[in-house]
């Protein structure tokens, strides 16, 4: 740990990867599909073996179902028994016993009076419009086939492409050795046993089908080596992964940089969802506009102090589930850093800055109602209370591309606006 710690702001660089929960419904299901459709079938390209390999893929992601809702995106979402979910998978939680609420909720205050105009309004998901799933089951977003035949590999579908962490060096070498840019708010160099924050949500443009662009928080443990820890939760676009430019919610995790531990939402064995409301990697609605209504998620992520699994909310009491303790290794004691802020890919197609957007693809300082926010970023502590995080540090790789800038008001608490449109006369 203390080699991660000596890093410094390099260390951000190195460590930085790619990616609230919703407000709950009342449940209540209408427009339901038959659930004979829940396996995919075709044929599609490659040889038998593959298809096999690709089928019997999908049979293992996609879970009976006890009902199927078809979402006006044209997603299908399955309610599955909460006891037939992936998460069973892991050769860690084959006996494990569900927690079907947290031990512990950390403490806080509400904030005081806002100094700023902040008619922000709560989400809900796409699909809700069409049905909700029963108590006792949860809703997975089904996988189709393309899905799988989008990635370069059956194993790395739902993966982020590796990336190497190289020893430090000069700050452009590690820029142009990822291929990833950020705006980001971080806090390094103590112990957090979790974060929160409220994020607005935008339809950033993507320019290449491999780009992406995501805004989230990073809960980190480890080194920038082999043996980084990551909890990671927010909202992307991403059409290598869902085939659209839908806005959606997500989560990641891994227990070694991204090698062969974790994955996006449910699509591996890890998180244990039990909440009935909220599907992972399902569209969010309605969306924020320039110069008009303002939408937000709110994320609380935290180390329940007895069980030692890192549990996740939105708002004030919708829990949606938890990354069991056994997944990880520096993450069973505690984080090192926090970071918030947006990224995307770069691919700088023909030599010229990707033109894919962040946030809501204007810089920070248009502000409210036009530059995509952070707002009420709070760390958890030994105590297990929430507090503002000290000593906030910010990144970016360029500033005429991508920025951020911070501030402290009211009922926003710590905050900060952050984004960019990529490519502009500044940015070739």
């Amino acid at each position: 740990m203390a080699a991660m710690l000596g890093c410094g702001k390099n260390w951000v660089v190195m460590c930085l990867c790619l990616f609230l929960l919703l407000v709950p419904l009342a449940c209540g299901g209408r427009a339901t599909i038959s659930t004979e459709t829940a396996s995919n079938s075709g044929t599609g390209s490659g040889t038998s073996s593959q298809r096999l390999d690709v089928q019997k893929h999908l049979k293992n992601l996609n879970r009976p179902p006890l009902k199927s809702i078809k979402s006006p995106d044209g997603d299908i979402i399955d309610c599955v028994h909460v006891s037939q979910q992936p998460a069973f998978d892991h050769p860690d939680l084959k006996n494990h016993k569900i927690q079907m609420r947290p031990n512990f909720h950390p403490e806080g205050h509400p904030f005081g009076e806002s100094k700023i105009s902040s008619n922000s309004k709560p989400l809900t998901q796409l699909w809700h419009k069409n049905g909700r799933c029963p108590e006792g089951t949860i809703p997975i977003r089904r996988t189709k086939k393309d899905d799988i035949l989008r990635a370069s590999s059956i194993q790395q579908f739902g993966k982020k492409k590796q990336r190497s962490f190289p020893q430090p060096k000069p700050l452009p070498d590690l820029i142009s050795q990822s291929g990833h840019q950020h705006a980001i708010v971080y806090v390094e160099g103590d112990k957090y046993y979790g974060a929160k924050a409220t994020i607005n949500v935008w339809d950033p443009k993507i320019q290449q089908p491999n780009e992406f662009s995501l805004s989230q928080m990073w809960l980190l443990g480890g080194t920038f080596g082999q043996d980084l820890n990551s909890i990671e939760a927010g909202w992307q676009v991403s059409p290598d992964l869902y085939g659209d430019n839908n806005t959606r919610l997500f989560t990641y995790w891994t227990s070694d940089a991204y090698q062969a531990t974790g994955c996006y939402n449910l699509l591996c064995s890890g998180f244990i969802q039990i909440n009935s409301e909220i599907a992972l990697g399902a569209s969010i609605y309605p969306l924020s506009k320039y110069s008009s209504s303002q939408y937000d998620i709110s994320i609380l992520v935290w180390k329940d102090p007895k069980e030692g699994n890192w549990w996740m909310q939105f708002g004030n009491d919708h829990v949606l589930g938890y990354w069991p303790a056994p997944l990880f290794s520096y993450l069973t004691d505690s984080a090192s850093m926090i970071e918030w802020g947006g990224e995307v890919v770069n691919s700088e197609s023909d030599g010229q800055h990707t033109s894919t957007q962040m946030g809501s693809g204007h810089f920070a300082e248009e502000g409210f109602g036009k530059s995509s926010y952070f707002k009420n970023i709070q760390i958890v502590d030994g105590d297990n209370k929430l507090r503002a995080p000290k000593d906030l540090g910010t990144y970016t790789e360029q500033d005429s591309c991508y920025n951020v800038k911070t501030g402290s008001a009211g009922d926003w608490g710590n905050y900060f606006y952050y984004g960019g449109p990529g490519r502009n006369p500044n940015c070739p």
